[in-house]
Formats: C-alpha cells, structure tokens, sequence
C-alpha cells in the first residue's frame, strides 16, 4: 500500500481519527500537539512513575485528547536506564533535544529528580519550550536567593521563564521537618544526605532549621550511593546517641538500606525522611519491621486518602480505573498534565512561546485536584500544604498537617 494519501481522503480522516489515529500522524501536522514526560521508568522509582504517568493519561483522556481546537498526543519517555537504575544524566539530555527537535512537541511534563532538572531546563528554555514538573522540590530551580550561586538564572539562558512546578518547595519541606522533630522532643540529631542536589539540598535545610531551632547536629555526612551497606557508619552514630537519624535523599539513593542499617547496628532512634522515600518501594526496601513506628516521612501535600472535594473524585477516579490507591505523586502529574492542556487551551496557537507565556499567566486555577492555586513570577505553585506521616504496620499513616 502506498504511504501517501491523496489531501480530501487525508482530510477526512483527520477528521474522524481516534487517539491511534493521532498517534500515527505524521511530525510537524498543523493540528497536532505533542505532550511528553520524562520521568525515571526504569528502576526502583517506576512504581511511583507508573502512578505520575497514570495521573497524566486520567488528565488526557477527561479532555478526550484535545485542547485549543489541536489533537493531542502524549508520550512517556524514560530518563532512567536499567544499567543505572534511576535518571541519568545522559538519558535526560537525549529526552530534552529529542523533544526541542520534534516540531510537534509544545509541553515537556518533568523532571522527577531535581537533578534531572538541572540538566534539561537550560536545553528546553532556548527553545521556550514549557517544562512542567509534577515532583521537582529543590528551591534554587526557581527561587532568587534559595539555591545555590547563580541559580535560578544559570536555566535560563533566554532570561525569560519556561518552567513551572505544581509541587510546594524543600525551602518549607526541610524547615517544617526540623520544626516537628522539635515537637518530638527531639534534642540531638545526625544528618546524612545523597550527595544530590535534591538530598543534600533539603538536608541543608534541614540542618539550619535545627539550629534556629536550638537542635543540636551531631554530624553531617554525605553518603556513596552507590555502596552496598552502611553499617560501620551506623555504628558511629549510635555513639553519637542522637535522638534522630534524618536521612535527605531518595529510595533510589539508598533511604531503605540506612534505615536496615540502623537497625542492624543496634541504633534504635527515629529515622526521618523526605517525601522522594514517601512511595511503597521505600517500605519495601527497608523492611516493614525496621520502620514501624520509628520513621517519620514529610511530603508537600496531603496522602492521597485525606484529599476532599477534587482531589478525593481524582483518587476515586484512579482506584476505579487502576484497581488501587495511587501514590501520592499521581494526583501532581494529574494537575502538571492539567495545567499543560489549559496553557494550549488559552494560547490556542500551535507556539511554543504563546504556550509558555499562557501557562505562565494562569491564576486562580481550579480546574484538577488540588484546589484553587496560581503560578508565581518564578513559576512556583503558590499551594504550600506540607504534611506529617508516620510508616505503621508497614503503611504511611499521616499524623499531621505541618506549621499547624
């Protein structure tokens, strides 16, 4: 058969096409609008990714794969490798020039790691190609005077703002943290962190928290990742006899093994982590034994079953459709692939400037899960919800709303 179609036919088939149809039609068709993710899909992450991507498709398929009058096709990229485990450096630079190539592409959803972010915000704003991440929480991606030197300027090479986030920030997460680790009781902590920019990031927070707070840090460490065991390190901590392990990384850096290590040395005081450990993998890898009733995990946002109103209809929405609770970054890649569609919607042109500048100007935004929220200058949600859980008979039971 050939594989040209003469214009009325080719018309009229665009006419009727299905979200297949869409899927097959050829780069640069005026009413086709490309929405990719880039997300860590292989390794321990997956699970938690798995649950992202289904938010996303839940958000496409409400709007039947369509906004602004254009078809719109997703596509789930991976920026992990199985070799690594988790996102490299490598796979997110190929995602970004793959999708700043394809005429197409209008909406980039990522990244999960902050690190990752770093990698692809330069490359996505030279072309004003819109990056939303549904799970990005280091502050200096966005924020003057919260990160590291010359940050956020360094991602935007334009001047101008491409990225924006739906998820509160680790410059409330890591202080709110220390903040009810004081309401504990807890006098005496030992900080370890990934050596990444999210990890050590909120670690750091963490740490200056503790000393406005009058908590003393025993020590600092950053830890190899890619080690297998930390038990010789466990067992100088417990010299320290703190009264709180806080570990700042991910899962995927390691945060199942501290805690099996702490317990295999004998230190038996609260662990507590980030929400990049707020997923079943971290349970997993631990152990549900070494965490019960000892580890403490902060999220931005509330677990996914004390949602009300949007967000409650979202996760029955999921569990109808997935056959299980999400976890609880599903209901940020609903609202990230939300956002996306309602900036093609007001923009209403195929441009990927015209798109940007759109998302970048939506206020009072109501139409996902999470309430009514706007972006900032900086591209920042202006939502700032942090919540307390506590790992019990192997599952996350919340505690408490933090700062409250």
């Amino acid at each position: 058969m050939s594989r040209f179609l003469p214009p009325i036919l080719l018309l009229s088939l665009l006419a009727i096409t299905t979200f297949a149809g869409w899927k097959d039609a050829g780069d640069g068709h005026p009413q086709l609008i490309k929405i990719v993710s880039s997300l860590p899909r292989t390794g321990s992450a997956k699970a938690q990714t798995d649950t992202i991507v289904n938010g996303i498709k839940i958000a496409m398929g409400e709007a039947d794969y369509k906004a602004g009058g254009f078809g719109i096709v997703y596509a789930d990229w991976d920026d992990a490798t199985a070799g690594a485990g988790q996102w490299t450096a490598e796979a997110e630079t190929a995602n970004a020039n793959r999708a700043v190539r394809d005429p197409d592409v209008m909406v980039y959803i990522g990244t999960y790691n902050s690190g990752a972010a770093k990698i692809s915000m330069p490359i996505l704003n030279k072309a004003d190609l819109l990056m939303v991440s549904p799970a990005n929480t280091w502050p200096g991606l966005t924020k003057p005077d919260k990160g590291d030197p010359g940050e956020p300027a360094i991602y935007r090479p334009t001047g101008r703002v491409n990225y924006v986030r739906v998820v509160p920030t680790d410059d409330l997460q890591g202080p709110l943290g220390a903040r009810w680790a004081q309401e504990m009781g807890v006098k005496r902590v030992y900080v370890l962190d990934d050596n990444e920019v999210y990890g050590k990031g909120i670690a750091t927070l963490f740490i200056e928290a503790c000393q406005d707070l009058g908590i003393e840090v025993l020590g600092h460490e950053s830890i190899d990742s890619k080690a297998q065991e930390f038990k010789p390190l466990m067992a100088t901590i417990k010299g320290d006899k703190p009264d709180l392990v806080y570990f700042g990384g991910t899962t995927q850096s390691k945060g199942g093994q501290i805690a099996k290590d702490m317990i295999a040395a004998g230190l038996d005081c609260k662990l507590m982590v980030p929400d990049a450990c707020y997923e079943e993998a971290f349970i997993q890898s631990a152990g549900a034994d070494n965490l019960n009733d000892r580890c403490y995990v902060t999220f931005g946002g509330l677990p996914p079953d004390k949602l009300v109103g949007p967000g409650k209809a979202f996760v029955d929405k999921y569990t109808e459709r997935f056959g299980g609770m999400p976890e609880v970054y599903a209901i940020y890649g609903y609202e990230a692939a939300k956002v996306a569609l309602e900036a093609i919607q007001l923009a209403g042109v195929k441009n990927r400037n015209a798109i940007r500048e759109a998302c970048l100007a939506i206020k009072d935004f109501n139409q996902g899960a999470l309430g009514t929220w706007s972006f900032d200058a900086n591209g920042d949600t202006t939502l700032t919800t942090i919540s307390g859980s506590i790992i019990r008979d192997g599952k996350f039971q919340f505690v408490k709303v933090l700062g409250h």
